[in-house]
């Protein structure tokens, strides 16, 4: 007896254009998968791999619908005969602008293949810094949910049930112990929990909502952030080392320095960093050195990004030290980063201390004016 094999459903074209709208709006691409893909593009044109022939063997490899797609639209294109940045450039959100600019010096001077070796590079520096803020933040989040976790469950099922003794005390309550029933009486009634949970919820959309939309509320927020107490001085950290990074990728690639510290000031997190480097790329324009621009922001550079760009600026060198500089910021990055739940941990146990101590406070006081009374 053969068994008979199963037909598999052949989807309608309908479903078909649902499928790729789907993988094509809605498929997230990973950086990690970008990352690979530069760096396998450039393993291929190494091994003397035509363009085409490796997009093609790209297109295949890539588990990602997604980023098949985009291969695919890619290779038909270059195929067709047009330029590889040309046809980048009409996906930005794969592709952003400084890796673009940077193919497109390579093709421009006959160095691809170059030009993808610096890619790799400045990616995976990106993806080394990237990875080792998150890692930091991890312990710290941790921390502080389990703390509001923990906050919730005692003023909503402990201290309501410890705290109906002082209902019958007839003298006056200490005001500690009042803000804390007042606080446990409010937490403790469901009604009440799911307002404030729609508060926070409103409250977290319309700060999201207006830093995305509001320019002046964008730069007021990024400007308290550069002032903060420990964290202030990471954000500087951070924003000077992908400045540094960035530019000296793009210089490296012969890129003008206007355009590259334009395509710079995209790639810093912090507004202020971007309309200072906005700005100076204007200034460039009109003869202004950059190292001379950049000293109007002493709050945003320090004097050695701007001594050590002046230093390259005069020996013509201004990539390398560039270099230096990133290479300087991202190790410094690097070990803060590594310190910050050192850093961090004596702030969390003082403000649980804090808090418990004022717990503890609310109900001992009470009892002790009780037994005073007695």
């Amino acid at each position: 007896m053969f068994e008979k094999k199963k037909k598999v459903k052949e989807l309608s074209p309908f479903e078909k254009k649902l499928n790729d709208w789907v993988a094509k709006h809605l498929t997230r691409i990973s950086f990690t998968e970008k990352m690979f893909f530069v760096d396998h593009l450039k393993i291929m044109i190494h091994a003397g791999l035509s363009l085409v022939e490796a997009l093609e063997i790209l297109a295949k490899e890539t588990g990602n619908k997604a980023l098949k797609m985009v291969i695919a639209d890619v290779t038909k294109e270059v195929s067709g005969g047009k330029q590889f940045s040309d046809v980048l450039r009409k996906h930005p959100k794969v592709f952003p602008p400084i890796y673009v600019k940077m193919i497109e010096a390579g093709e421009v001077s006959g160095k691809l293949e170059e030009a993808l070796t610096q890619i790799a590079v400045q990616m995976k520096k990106t993806h080394d810094l990237t990875s080792t803020i998150r890692g930091a933040m991890i312990y710290p989040a941790v921390i502080v949910v389990a703390m509001l976790g923990i906050g919730v469950l005692m003023t909503t099922v402990i201290l309501p049930k410890l705290l109906t003794i002082f209902n019958e005390f007839d003298s006056e309550l200490p005001l500690p112990t009042r803000i804390l029933m007042a606080v446990t009486n409010f937490m403790s009634k469901p009604i009440n929990l799911i307002f404030l949970s729609i508060f926070i919820i409103l409250f977290l959309f319309s700060f999201i909502t207006l830093l995305k939309k509001s320019l002046k509320f964008r730069t007021y927020i990024h400007t308290i952030n550069l002032y903060l107490p420990i964290a202030g001085t990471v954000i500087k950290k951070i924003n000077l080392a992908r400045f540094s990074l960035t530019l000296s990728s793009l210089m490296k690639s012969a890129i003008p320095i206007v355009e590259a510290v334009t395509i710079t000031a995209e790639t810093c997190s912090n507004i202020n960093y971007r309309v200072s480097l906005m700005k100076s790329s204007q200034e460039l324009e009109k003869g202004i050195p950059l190292s001379e621009s950049l000293r109007n922001y002493p709050k945003l550079y320090s004097p050695l990004v701007t001594e050590m760009i002046m230093v390259g600026e005069r020996t013509g060198e201004i990539d390398a030290l560039l270099t230096e500089l990133a290479t300087f910021y991202n190790d410094d990055v690097d070990k803060t980063m590594k310190n910050f739940a050192t850093i961090i941990e004596p702030v969390l146990i003082v403000t649980l201390g804090l808090v418990v101590g004022g717990v503890a406070v609310a109900v001992i006081m009470p009892m002790y004016s009780l037994v005073q009374n007695f």
